[in-house]
C-alpha cells in the first residue's frame, strides 16, 4: 500500500479499533454468548412465534398474526423483506453480537458526521463515543428498544449526507444519503425518523438562508434535488416497512378514535385523527429536569433504585427520632427518582463535558451552525416537556404534521442526543485545533463564562427548585388513611432535603468537569500540552463517565445465559402442556393475570385474546376498553372470540396457573337468525353488553350496507372450518336457505379477502370486530385470503429500490475519491 494513502487512513483505522474495543469492553458478557433479558425483546419475542412456526411449517413467513389480540396483522412483528440492505448492515457492524454491534454502529455512523464536518479524527473519536455511550442509548438497549436504537444509530450518518450534498461535495453525498435513508427507514422507528427530520430541516433551513443570501441559486437547485431524491430512494428501498405501516396506522390508536369510554364508565362518541392528548403528553419530562443532560443523578436515576443506608435520606429520618433500622428500611422502599415521568429506567444524560463544550460553543463559534444546531436543541427539549409546557406543545400537538401519532414526549431529546456531541465537536475542533496560543488566550474569558454561565443555570434551579414530586401526594395519603399524616408530611421532607443533596452533588461533579476542561485547556494555552493530548484526555474522561453511569442501567445483571432464556421467559406450564393437547384448529386463550393485554407469553404457545403491541387495531383497543375491562367477564363476547380456554393465576400467589374450559365458545363460525342494524358505533359496542352471539349480529348501518333481506335462518344449515392458517382460512357450507355468517375473526378490510366458490364477494363488520358475510344456499366452499397489495407491490420497490441505492452508494464513493471529494480535517472553522 503507498505509504501516504495508508497515513491517511490511519487515524480512521485507530478510530474503528476503539470503538470496536470500547464496544467489546462495554458490552462484555455477549462474548461469553449471553443475550439480554430485555422486557421488549421478551415480548417481540413472544408476539412473533407464532410466525416462526408458521415459517418452520410452511417455508414463508405470513401477513397475519393468530396469536396477538385475536389476529392482527405481522407488519409491527416480523414480516419478509428483502434482505440485501440487513446484510449490508451486519458488514458494517463487523457482525458483532448484540448490543456490541449497536454501540459500534452508533460510533461508526456518528463518525461519519464528523468527516463530514471534517473535524480531526480524535474530535471525531470524541464525538463518536459521546453520541454512542450517551446514557439513554445503554437504558433503552436494556429495555428492548432495538429498533429505537438502530434507527438512533443511522441517525448522524443520513445527517452527514446530507451535509456533504450542501457543502457541494455531490458524489459522497448523494451516496450516503441513499444509503443510510433507507437504513433509517428499515430501522422501522418511524418516532425517530421524525425527530431527526426536525434536526434536518432546521440545518436545511439554515443552509437554504446562506444560499439564498450568495445568490447559490443553481447549488440550491442541485443539492436540494439530490436530497430528495436520495431521500426518496430511501423510503423506496424501505417501502416494505413503511408503506404496510402507514396503512396499518389507519386503522390502530395511533390513527384515531370513533368512541372513548367517560370518566363514569359510559362510552361517548368522539372522533380524532390521531392519539389523545393527555394519552400522548403522559411521558413528559418536568421542566427542571432537562439538566439530567448534564447531571445524571440531579433527578434520582431510574424508578428503580432507592436510597441505599449511606443516603442523605436515612440521616434526615434519623434527625428526626426515627431508629436508624427502621430509616435504612423505608429508605429502601422509596424511589430516587423523582421527576415528572410516570416512571423511567435512567436518565438522558449526555455528558458534562460534551454539555460544557455545547455551551462554549454558543460563545465562540461564528458558524451558522451554531444557530440551528441550537433551535433545534431547543425545540427538542420544549417538545419533550409535553404536558408541563402544554401551551406550546398542544399547538404543535394540532398543527404539526403526523405528530399526534406520537407518545413519549420525553423521546425528543434524542435530539440534542444527537446535536450536542456535534456542537461540542465543532467547539473541540475550533479550541484545539483552528486557534492557535494567542487566539485561545483572547477567548478565554468568553469561555469562562459560558461555562461558568452552565454552572449558573444549575446553581439557579437548585435554589428555586421545591424538590417536590407526585409521589409526595401518595405517601402523604396513605399515612392519613393510616392515622399518620404527620408522618407523611415527615417523610416528604426528608425525600426533599434528600433530593436537594443530590441534586447539589451533580452541581459539584459538573463543576469539576469544568475545572477538568478548563485547566486542559490552560495548558493547551500555555503550550504545555498538544492539542491531540489535550483530545485524548478529554475523549477518555467523557467515555470513563459515560461508561460509569451507562453499566448502571446496562450492568452484567441484564444478562442471562443463551440456554436458558427460553426457559427463563417462556416455559411450557402444565396448564400451555394441557391447551396443546386440543388439536382443534381453531379456539383461543384468554389469560386473566393483570397483565394479560401487556404480555405475550401466552402469545407464544396459544390464539391469545390479549397479547404484547404497542399499536393494537383501534376496533380492538375499544372491546378492551369497553367489555374486557369490567368487573365481570362479558360471557357473550368472549364466546363470539372462541374463547374456549381461560388461563387463571393462583389467587395464593404460588405462581401456578389453572385453567379452566369453556364449553359456550361459539367456535369458528356459524349462522345467526337476525342481523339487527345500529345507528353509529356507540350503539354497536353497546350492543355487546348483553345479547346473545349465536342468534343476533349487530352491524352499523351508517357506514355499511348489508343486503340480507332473503336470509332465512335454516336449523339444520351447517358450516363447517377445513383448512386454518395464518393468511389462508376456508369453511364449507350447506344450507337449503340463504344464510348470514359470522366468522370468529377480526375484521381488517385492507387486505383480507372473502370468495366463495372462488369468485371475490364483499364481507363486512359485525359485532365491532368481526367478519360477517351472506351466504347463499346450497352448498358452497368459503375462502378468506390476507392479500395485501401495499405489500406486494412494496416488496418489489425495496428490491428495485435497494439495487438503485447500492449503485449509487458505490460509483458515489468511486465518483468522490476521483474528483477528490474527501479531505483532512479543516484548519479553519466551517462558517
Amino acid at each position: 500500500m503507498n505509504k501516504s494513502i495508508f497515513q491517511k487512513l490511519l487515524p480512521h483505522l485507530i478510530a474503528i479499533v476503539t470503538f470496536l474495543v470500547f464496544a467489546l469492553i462495554f458490552c462484555q458478557p455477549a462474548l461469553e454468548g449471553k443475550v439480554l433479558q430485555q422486557h421488549d425483546i421478551v415480548g417481540a419475542k413472544g408476539m412473533s412465534q407464532d410466525a416462526i412456526n408458521h415459517y418452520n411449517k410452511y417455508g414463508n413467513l405470513p401477513l397475519w398474526n393468530t396469536h396477538l389480540f385475536s389476529g392482527m396483522p405481522n407488519y409491527q412483528v416480523l414480516i419478509k423483506s428483502p434482505d440485501v440492505l440487513i446484510s449490508f448492515i451486519h458488514v458494517l457492524s463487523l457482525g458483532l453480537p448484540e448490543p456490541a454491534n449497536f454501540f459500534f454502529l452508533a460510533c461508526v455512523c456518528f463518525y461519519i458526521l464528523c468527516l463530514a464536518f471534517r473535524a480531526n479524527p480524535y474530535v471525531g473519536i470524541f464525538g463518536a463515543l459521546a453520541f454512542a455511550y450517551a446514557t439513554y442509548n445503554p437504558v433503552i438497549i436494556s429495555a428492548g428498544h432495538s429498533t429505537k436504537m438502530a434507527a438512533l444509530c443511522f441517525a448522524p450518518a443520513l445527517l452527514a449526507g446530507l451535509v456533504w450534498l450542501y457543502e457541494k461535495k455531490y458524489w459522497i453525498g448523494i451516496a450516503v444519503t441513499a444509503l443510510f435513508a433507507a437504513a433509517e427507514v428499515t430501522a422501522n422507528h418511524p418516532q425517530i425518523n421524525y425527530y431527526l427530520l426536525i434536526a434536518a430541516g432546521f440545518m436545511t433551513i439554515s443552509y437554504l438562508i446562506r444560499w439564498i443570501k450568495n445568490g447559490e441559486w443553481k447549488h440550491t437547485a442541485i443539492a436540494l434535488s439530490l436530497a430528495v431524491l436520495g431521500a426518496v430512494l430511501g423510503v423506496a428501498a424501505a417501502a416494505v416497512t413503511l408503506f404496510p405501516t402507514y396503512e396499518y396506522a389507519k386503522y390502530t390508536m395511533r390513527g384515531g378514535k370513533n368512541i372513548e369510554t367517560s370518566q363514569t364508565g359510559g362510552v361517548v362518541e368522539k372522533k380524532t385523527t390521531g392519539l389523545d392528548q393527555d394519552y400522548a403528553f403522559m411521558w413528559s419530562i418536568a421542566k427542571s429536569e432537562v439538566v439530567t443532560l448534564f447531571m445524571p443523578h440531579a433527578f434520582g436515576g431510574s424508578s428503580s433504585e432507592t436510597f441505599d443506608e449511606e443516603s442523605k435520606l436515612v440521616k434526615e429520618l434519623a434527625d428526626k427520632n426515627i431508629p436508624e433500622n427502621a430509616a435504612v428500611q423505608l429508605a429502601s422502599s422509596l424511589p430516587k427518582y423523582w421527576g415528572g415521568l410516570e416512571s423511567t429506567s435512567g436518565p438522558a444524560y449526555i455528558g458534562a463535558l460534551s454539555f460544557l463544550l455545547f455551551a462554549i460553543g454558543l460563545a465562540i463559534l461564528r458558524s451558522h451552525h451554531r444557530w440551528w444546531i441550537l433551535a433545534a436543541v431547543v425545540l427538542g427539549i420544549f417538545m419533550a416537556w409535553g404536558k408541563y409546557f402544554s401551551g406550546f406543545n398542544s399547538i404543535l400537538f394540532d398543527v404539526l404534521p403526523m405528530y399526534s401519532k406520537f407518545r413519549a414526549p420525553s423521546m425528543a431529546l434524542v435530539i440534542p442526543q444527537l446535536l450536542v456531541p456535534l456542537m461540542a465537536v465543532l467547539c473541540l475542533q475550533k479550541l484545539l485545533f483552528q486557534m492557535d496560543e494567542e487566539q485561545l488566550k483572547n477567548n478565554f474569558k468568553p469561555i469562562l463564562y459560558a461555562a461558568g454561565g452552565l454552572v449558573a443555570l444549575a446553581g439557579f434551579i437548585y435554589l428555586v427548585n421545591d424538590y417536590g414530586s407526585p409521589i409526595d401526594e401518595q405517601i402523604i395519603a396513605a399515612y392519613s388513611q393510616q392515622g399518620g399524616g404527620d408522618t407523611g408530611h415527615m417523610i416528604v421532607s426528608s425525600l426533599k432535603a434528600a433530593r436537594k443533596s443530590m441534586f447539589g452533588s451533580d452541581i459539584m461533579r459538573l463543576i469539576g468537569f469544568g475545572l477538568l476542561l478548563l485547566g486542559l485547556l490552560y495548558f493547551r494555552m500555555k503550550k504545555v500540552l498538544s492539542p491531540v493530548v489535550v483530545a485524548v484526555v478529554l475523549l477518555v474522561a467523557n467515555t470513563i463517565d459515560l461508561f460509569a453511569i451507562g453499566k448502571k442501567y446496562l450492568s452484567e445483571d441484564v444478562y442471562v445465559d443463551k440456554d436458558a432464556y427460553t426457559d427463563l421467559n417462556f416455559k411450557l406450564t402444565a396448564a400451555d402442556q394441557a391447551i396443546l393437547k386440543d388439536t382443534d384448529p381453531h379456539f383461543r386463550v384468554y389469560n386473566l393475570s393483570p397483565d394479560r393485554f401487556s404480555e405475550s407469553r401466552t402469545s407464544y404457545y396459544h390464539r391469545s385474546l390479549g397479547g404484547y403491541h404497542p399499536a393494537k387495531l383501534r376496533i380492538y383497543q375499544d372491546l378492551i376498553e369497553t367489555q374486557f375491562s369490567k368487573n365481570s367477564l362479558n360471557m357473550p363476547v368472549l364466546n363470539m372470540l372462541d374463547t374456549r380456554y381461560f388461563l387463571i393465576p393462583d389467587q395464593q400467589g404460588s405462581g401456578s396457573i389453572n385453567i379452566q374450559k369453556n364449553d359456550s365458545a361459539m367456535g369458528a363460525a356459524w349462522f345467526v337468525k337476525t342481523l339487527h342494524p345500529v345507528n353509529g358505533p356507540v350503539e354497536e359496542i353497546k350492543a355487546l353488553d348483553n345479547f346473545d352471539p349465536k342468534h343476533t349480529a349487530f352491524f352499523d348501518k351508517t357506514t355499511q350496507n348489508i343486503t340480507a333481506s332473503q336470509v332465512a335462518f335454516d336449523s339444520t344449515a351447517t358450516i363447517q372450518l377445513t383448512h386454518y392458517n395464518n393468511d389462508t382460512i376456508e369453511y364449507v357450507t350447506n344450507a337449503a336457505t340463504p344464510q348470514f355468517a359470522v366468522f370468529s375473526e377480526i375484521y381488517y378490510p385492507a387486505g383480507w379477502n372473502a370468495y366463495i366458490d372462488g369468485k371475490k364477494t364483499d364481507h363486512y363488520k359485525v359485532d365491532y370486530v368481526l367478519r360477517g358475510m351472506p351466504i347463499p344456499a346450497g352448498k358452497h366452499t368459503i375462502t378468506f385470503r390476507f392479500e395485501p397489495q401495499v405489500y406486494k407491490t412494496s416488496y418489489n420497490l425495496v428490491f428495485w429500490g435497494m439495487i438503485i441505492v447500492y449503485i449509487l452508494f458505490f460509483g458515489g464513493i468511486i465518483m468522490s475519491i476521483r474528483k477528490k471529494e474527501l479531505q483532512g480535517y479543516r484548519k479553519e472553522e466551517l462558517l
